[in-house]
């Protein structure tokens, strides 16, 4: 179910704003404000998909042992319990 959330803004990004759905970028202030939002969490997974990435890159070839999946595991469920709040 759709919310109602003010937001203070300047002047100038007001203008920006309604300049972006004048020129029919969007249909109304709020769903540019949405897209900015969807856009900032993509980036978001983004960047954490690249460290993970990184992370293997870095992580030693050898077969990871019983600790190694442990630290895997507490991380994994601390990342979904994040996720659940």
């Amino acid at each position: 179910m759709p919310t109602t959330m003010n937001v203070a803004i300047s002047p100038e990004l007001k203008a920006h704003v309604d300049r972006q759905v004048a020129e029919g970028s969007y249909a109304s202030s709020s769903e540019y404000v949405r897209d900015l939002i969807r856009q900032d969490q993509r980036r978001k997974a983004e960047q954490r998909l690249a460290e993970l990435v990184r992370e293997g890159l870095e992580s030693p070839l050898e077969a990871p042992d019983a600790a190694y999946w442990n630290k895997r595991r507490q991380a994994l469920r601390r990342s979904i319990t994040k996720k659940r709040r």
